[in-house]
């Protein structure tokens, strides 16, 4: 029968535990090396009962006074106690014992950190990593982009992790936090060169491919970060975030089925999201496949259905299929999680004026423009809803307000004049034309929009003919 080592190791620190506590009681008790220290402060330490692995530690100190160990032990827990300025102290006089202990500038760092001293911290690990080569410069520099990101100096982060890929360019953890702050700082030029040249030597590094992609993507490149990503999934089929990111590239280009691809297979390789659905959802929409946008918008929505937005995303598409009355149902639902959205207003006027019902249409519009008093949509929504409902003396009114609040915009001068010829006020109707042509006429358009038999009016026509015909 094997012995069993767990059960060993317990039976040796029990052992341990058991002569501390004779020694510390004035009990006989058997030898304690400074070994058997540095284990009992580690057993009360994993226990957190952190006052008797204090107490371990200064009795290790007075029967070792010169063992830089039992030092450090008792600084990390003095720090882990909170007593900062008497770590330092226990940290100078192990330094002087072994300035070689990487341990020493860590426990300063956090020390000096805890103490608000960030000049300090940096200086003493800039200071270190001239001391230190190998995996313990690598280690120092991760501390040093640790107190960067404290104090929020970004770019001496990233300058952290481009010197650890320069000295060990197959770092994972430097990889995957270089890929987060090459888009914080807007450092992808730097990142393309630098992956670049890890790509030469290590040909089949995922991580540096999708960081190579993902600096591409940040410079709008995006079709040589789909070919990069392809490379990235290529080394590791499995890489739901290349594909992810793919699918991102794929829709800024407008290839909506190349980016349903790749995203579908992120759905196969990681658990739902809704953002995926969603995303899937937008390329058929934008595809104009109005039933299968709907479907994914839904599956998105069962995942998160405190997201107004998608239920206003499912309304979208049975408005651009004139289904009115269901588009509305699902403004409802949105409605009741953000109910003065602008977005979710203007979307249930435009619903209820294509029904008819006017009245209803109107009070939707006038709430986004009491949010949006200076937004040009808003006031062309409900002029709009006014003059098709017929309510011209309050169209008229209302686009008085507009011309106010927008800082005269020339549209409503074209909305003015059509008001005022529905009104019968023909000779003012003829001179806000005669203003608006002057000083936009390709928003013409708005009136033809608004009432294509306006066009039809003699002396309208014949303004719009001298304009073009001076033109």
């Amino acid at each position: 029968m094997r012995d069993n080592p767990s059960s060993q190791n317990n039976d040796e620190i029990k052992e341990l535990v058991k002569q501390f506590q004779n020694l510390k009681n004035g009990k006989s008790h058997s030898f304690l090396d400074e070994e058997s220290f540095e284990k009992i402060i580690d057993y009360y330490d994993d226990e957190e009962d952190l006052q008797q692995a204090l107490v371990a530690a200064e009795m290790g100190i007075e029967l070792f006074p010169y063992s830089s160990i039992l030092h450090i032990k008792k600084a990390d827990l003095l720090i882990a106690t909170r007593h900062y300025h008497e770590a330092l102290t226990v940290l100078s006089h192990a330094a002087v014992l072994d300035s070689n202990d990487i341990n020493l500038y860590i426990l300063k760092t956090a020390a000096y950190l805890a103490l608000d001293q960030q000049d300090k911290a940096v200086a003493l690990l800039e200071n270190a990593l001239e001391l230190f080569e190998g995996q313990e410069r690598i280690e120092l520099l991760f501390e040093l982009a640790d107190v960067y990101d404290d104090y929020e100096e970004f770019d001496k982060i990233f300058d952290c992790l481009k010197l650890i890929l320069e000295q060990d360019p197959t770092n994972e953890e430097a990889l995957y936090k270089i890929c987060f702050w090459t888009d914080s700082t807007g450092r992808n030029e730097e990142s393309i060169r630098l992956h670049n040249q890890i790509i030469d030597e290590h040909p089949y590094s995922e991580l540096a491919w999708f960081n190579l992609a993902a600096a591409y993507q940040g410079l709008k490149l995006y079709e040589k970060a789909i070919d990069a990503y392809k490379y990235a999934v290529v080394i590791d089929e499995k890489f739901d975030y290349a594909y992810r990111n793919m699918g991102d590239a794929y829709i800024r280009l407008r290839k909506y089925k190349d980016a349903i691809e790749v995203l579908e297979k992120v759905l196969e390789l990681s658990r739902p999201e809704d953002v995926i659905y969603e995303a899937i959802g937008h390329c058929f929409d934008r595809m104009k496949n109005y039933a299968q946008a709907r479907f994914y918008y839904r599956k998105a929505s069962h995942l998160n259905q405190e997201d107004s937005k998608l239920y206003f995303k499912i309304a979208c598409t049975y408005m651009n299929e004139g289904q009115w009355g269901t588009a509305i149902k699902q403004l409802e639902t949105a409605m009741q999680i953000h109910r003065l959205q602008p977005e979710y207003n203007l979307a249930m006027g435009e619903c209820k004026m294509q029904l008819g019902d006017y009245k209803e249409a109107i009070q939707y519009f006038s709430n986004v423009v009491g949010q949006r008093p200076r937004n040009v949509t808003s006031w062309e929504s409900l002029i709009r809803c006014l003059y098709h409902g017929e309510f011209y003396e309050e169209a008229l009114e209302q686009v008085h307000a507009a011309l106010h609040m927008t800082n005269n915009k020339p549209v409503f001068r074209f909305y003015l004049s059509a008001v005022y010829l529905a009104l019968g006020k023909t000779k003012e109707a003829l001179l806000q034309l005669e203003n608006a042509m002057g000083q936009s006429p390709r928003l013409l358009k708005k009136i033809v929009e608004l009432d294509p038999s306006i066009l039809q009016h003699q002396l309208v026509a014949d303004i719009v003919a001298r304009f073009k015909k001076n033109k």
